[in-house]
């Protein structure tokens, strides 16, 4: 079986990563507009409670099972390989099915809880059962990628990205064109923009389903590797570690999540008590400005924030393989070459990105969501607040691989833990002051620490510090990139549209050519042969 090399593997899971945020921006972005802040408050809702149930039970599986059919392929044990993928499924497949029963069971009382009414009830059950398929989906994913083949993770991304955004928003249309008659099918929902979120979020669970079903098919067409041995582990000894790898990942990825509810709760609940924003939105009741704010935060700022990390995340998928290698066969050099190309290459992708999203964030936010003038007017100071949380998040996520990589897997949750410590105190602290920005700020404070305490745990455990000059580098040419894109867009831009594609063809160009002057050829290419050991 030709397996792909770490270069590969990273390009085709990035690639796909790129096409499903696309097609994830083509669903939140006209679907934000649909609902607007209020029926986005619903959403979110639902995916608050979602993600740390989906982050518990969902995140850590394809790690763990790559890992293990990884090591079982090496010595071509591809009959232990199709056993730990079985085993697998049955385990958390049967963790999956109470999970999202009791998200169903809980929609009422979350709702209530979260936003004050029942109106979000409807959003929380829908997504419920997208748990179970995301289960199924991530022990398939992980299977293949153990044997280095990282094409149906990515079409399944694509697939799940294609699904959500033409079943997502049709669904959600629908109930917005005919919510009056549908109205009186749900009297407990009393406001037509929560049931067109549950549309919304209809939408996302079927795109899981998709892309189990898209596995499925597969399974029929694919021919399993021959076994060159044919020994097999316990089924029992399978499950024990399966949970013993999954489980840190996955408590670490729900204190991730953990910051969505605490936004939530913060959000709505000190802004409540401030009265701050009152009376500032056309259409918005005065008791509703706290689930308005809220769900445009939500809706817009941490949308367009969370764009680019999901994209940087796919290089630890890569790398861990890559650096459990370099660890394994006791390799200093390869090591630190190897953690210096997946830290680098996270930079050199982040950088730009915050600082044009920085610079240009009312031009972006018009743009994507001109039918929205008050949320966006909530949300540009946020955004600009937000860059750079999303720079150190874009470094940490390769971090979290490489330190399961090396060996440390439980030290993302201890980081974690204390991120969303800082996280809350600074919310608690900032937003009765400074409202919805205070969030944004706290955000990136939480963020820089985990960072910094990630690199710090990694290079004491590794000693592989890479050298600081290409990350100046990058820095510079990211302010180059940023100063190149303020002047063009304020010289040739008329419109939000000609701005940015002034800014961006500046501030693109200036990067690229100061990048290339300042690391020079060798230093910014990727180099090739650092990847290609498995």
């Amino acid at each position: 079986m030709k397996k792909q090399t770490f270069l590969k593997g990273s390009v085709i899971l990035m690639a796909s990563a790129v096409a499903a945020k696309l097609l994830g921006a083509l669903f939140r972005i006209p679907l934000t507009n649909m609902l607007g802040g209020v029926g986005m408050s619903c959403f979110s809702c639902a995916y608050s409670l979602f993600m740390p149930v989906y982050a518990l039970i969902v995140t850590g599986i394809s790690s763990a099972v790559a890992r293990m059919t990884a090591s079982s392929a090496a010595l071509g044990m591809y009959a232990n390989a199709r056993r730990i993928r079985r085993v697998a499924l049955i385990i958390f497949t049967a963790a999956g099915l109470p999970a999202g029963a009791l998200m169903a069971a809980l929609a009422v009382p979350f709702s209530v809880y979260s936003v004050g009414s029942t109106d979000a009830a409807a959003a929380v059950a829908m997504i419920a059962p997208a748990v179970v398929f995301s289960c199924i989906t991530a022990v398939e994913r992980g299977y293949y990628e153990g044997l280095s083949n990282m094409y149906p993770t990515a079409v399944s991304q694509v697939v799940e990205g294609i699904v959500k955004a033409a079943a997502g928003l049709w669904l959600c249309g629908y109930v917005t064109e005919n919510g009056e008659q549908l109205a009186g099918y749900f009297p407990w929902i009393g406001d037509v923009r929560a049931l067109a979120a549950a549309a919304g979020i209809l939408g996302v669970t079927l795109s899981t389903a998709g892309a189990a079903l898209y596995f499925a098919v597969l399974r029929l067409f694919t021919k399993p590797p021959e076994d060159a041995e044919k020994a097999l582990e316990s089924r029992r000894e399978i499950a024990r570690q399966l949970v013993r790898e999954a489980l840190p990942v996955g408590a670490g990825a729900v204190v991730t999540n953990l910051s969505a509810l605490i936004d939530m709760w913060t959000i709505i609940g000190l802004i409540s008590r401030s009265g701050a924003y009152t009376g500032r939105f056309e259409g918005v009741a005065d008791g509703e400005v706290p689930q308005f704010v809220y769900g445009s935060f939500s809706g817009i700022a941490l949308t367009v924030f969370n764009l680019v990390p999901s994209v940087t995340n796919m290089l630890g998928k890569g790398a861990l393989t890559c650096i459990a290698s370099a660890k394994g066969c006791g390799s200093p050099e390869a090591l630190r070459r190897s953690s210096t190309q997946a830290l680098l290459t996270a930079t050199v992708i982040a950088v730009p990105a915050a600082v044009g999203l920085g610079v240009m964030a009312p031009e972006v936010l018009e743009l994507l969501f001109s039918r929205q003038s008050d949320e966006v007017g909530v949300c540009i100071s946020s955004l600009r607040l937000l860059m750079p949380a999303m720079l150190c998040l874009c470094m940490s996520y390769p971090l979290f691989s490489m330190l399961q990589a090396v060996g440390r897997a439980s030290a993302p949750l201890k980081i974690m833990l204390a991120g969303t410590a800082v996280k809350l105190v600074g919310n608690l602290l900032l937003i009765p002051f400074i409202g919805v920005d205070g969030a944004a700020v706290s955000t990136s404070v939480s963020y820089a620490f985990i960072l910094a305490a990630s690199l710090r745990c990694y290079f004491r455990e590794t000693g592989a510090v890479p050298d600081k000059l290409p990350f100046l580098g990058v820095l510079y040419a990211g302010t180059m990139c940023g100063g190149a894109a303020y002047v063009a867009a304020d010289l040739f831009g008329k419109s939000p549209a000609a701005r940015l594609a002034a800014a961006a063809i500046a501030g693109g160009g200036v990067y690229f050519a100061v990048l290339w002057t300042v690391l020079g050829r060798k230093a910014f290419a990727l180099r090739k042969s650092s990847f290609n050991k498995k």
